[in-house]
């Protein structure tokens, strides 16, 4: 009986033979000697340099990849700051300072942001106060910009909308409680509250207010604080208490006593 082992001839052997593994002795001209194999009619090259192209190639993906992921980080923060579309594209490079004051405030600005590390070990924060269109928000949201740029949260809210988040929770249904709904605002790395002195000013909203803004204090938290109030009628809206805990640990407060951009526009 033929079994499949018979069947094998010498002339079926010989395509086969073609295919055989050969070494032959080769050099690099940067790695010296080294060692080829040769099988279906290609020759390995260097193994050093085969394996430096690999690491490089290896290397390139990974910097590829952790750029998506740090752009879709960048994009997820963004989406977290809540930052109103009107001032999405406000960044400190595109301030204009037309004057000392907004010059002085920018670099206020510039200078929080680029050693925002710093003010995470104080609490550092800062209060733009006064002129009505006079870039308060502008710089604020830059801020942001710089922040998450640092891989850092950043949350932007009015003072009406960060009040309403914590009565909402008395809502029949509300997943969150109260302490829930203070402890958003508090753990953000930084809060914008906007809008402070606009709201009605119940005791119950500044309950709230210095609430999420001491709690910002005790946990050294950087907060910043807008208002077109004037320095004393801001000063009194929010109390002495809160002004200091914002100004303690090297924090400032900038008067926008110029006038507004938008008249000029």
């Amino acid at each position: 009986m033929e079994t499949s082992t018979s069947r094998i001839t010498t002339p079926g052997l010989q395509p086969m033979a073609r295919f055989k593994t050969e070494q032959s002795s080769q050099r690099c001209e940067q790695h010296g000697d080294y060692t080829a194999i040769t099988y279906m009619g290609h020759t390995s090259g260097c193994p050093v340099c085969i394996k430096q192209q690999q690491e490089r190639e290896a290397a390139e993906a990974h910097a590829k990849w952790q750029v998506e992921l740090r752009q879709r980080r960048v994009r997820e923060l963004l989406g977290r700051a809540a930052i109103p579309p009107r001032f999405a594209d406000k960044t400190l490079d595109n301030f204009v300072s037309h004057a000392e004051g907004p010059a002085k405030a920018l670099a206020v600005a510039k200078d929080f942001a680029a050693n925002f590390a710093e003010c995470q070990k104080t609490g550092q924060s800062l209060i733009f106060c006064g002129g009505v269109g006079a870039g308060k928000t502008h710089l604020a949201v830059g801020v942001c910009h710089e922040v998450i740029a640092l891989d850092r949260v950043a949350v932007f809210s009015s003072v009406i909308g960060a009040v309403r988040s914590i009565k909402e929770t008395y809502r029949k249904g509300s997943e969150l409680t109260e302490a829930d709904a203070i402890k958003n605002l508090v753990d953000p790395d930084l809060l914008v509250l906007d809008e402070v002195g606009v709201q009605f000013g119940s005791e119950t909203e500044k309950m709230y207010l210095f609430e999420v803004i001491n709690g910002r204090y005790q946990g050294l938290k950087p907060t910043i604080v807008i208002s077109n109030l004037a320095k004393e009628p801001l000063t009194e809206y929010l109390g002495e208490r809160v002004i200091d805990r914002l100004r303690e640990g090297g924090g400032r407060m900038v008067v926008f006593d110029w006038p507004s951009y938008r008249r000029q526009a």
